[in-house]
């Protein structure tokens, strides 16, 4: 795998496993949450695949990614309710960046904390934004060997949630990808805010 998502942001959206994930992901947020006239943040949104299909519910979505590259392809999409944030999440993006300020009433994010070295600090720091009865939403690869490094189990994802001070709401297996003659199941994290 390349060291920089940036490396792929140009064949992105021609991938069709990425847009097959980001439709099952859209589909199995409607089944839980009603996106309609919600401040939604995407966090690690890429090309902004699920930004896109949010877009025309919500009404505003904050749309941040680390890779400066992805971002720049989402701009260019001119998504008219979307506010892009090519940064870190960091304590000091908090401070720093205005449309962080006001808290959110639904975060997303897909295919994104199996790949950060801090996953629990960087969900602590998501709950903080988080309104009241707010809900978070991620989709993972689910880690089906403990000793593989790749993707993220329920106990660990269930910790991290909790370790946030998240209610966990469910856990499930919404759906899973073919490819190269193996399935790879994707785990869904519905957590949310209580105060």
């Amino acid at each position: 795998m390349s060291e920089s998502w940036d490396d792929y942001a140009e064949i992105w959206d021609s991938n069709p496993d990425v847009t097959t994930y980001a439709n099952h992901a859209f589909e199995s947020l409607l089944k839980t949450v009603n996106p309609k006239g919600l401040r939604i943040l995407d966090f690690g949104c890429g090309t902004g695949q699920l930004t896109e299909r949010l877009s025309p519910l919500a009404t505003e979505i904050v749309a941040l990614d680390s890779s400066p590259k992805m971002i720049e392809i989402l701009r260019q999409k001119n998504l008219p309710n979307v506010v892009t944030l090519s940064t870190l999440l960091t304590e000091s993006t908090l401070e720093e960046e205005k449309s962080l300020h006001s808290p959110f009433d639904l975060i997303v994010a897909s295919s994104v904390f199996g790949f950060l070295p801090h996953y629990t600090d960087t969900l602590a720091l998501l709950a903080t934004l988080l309104k009241p009865s707010g809900f978070l939403i991620q989709w993972d690869w689910l880690k089906t060997d403990e000793q593989s490094d790749f993707g993220l189990s329920k106990q660990s994802v269930e910790q991290a949630l909790q370790n946030a001070e998240l209610s966990v709401v469910s856990l499930n297996q919404p759906f899973a990808l073919e490819g190269q003659g193996q399935t790879m199941p994707v785990l869904m994290g519905i957590a949310q805010k209580q105060t």
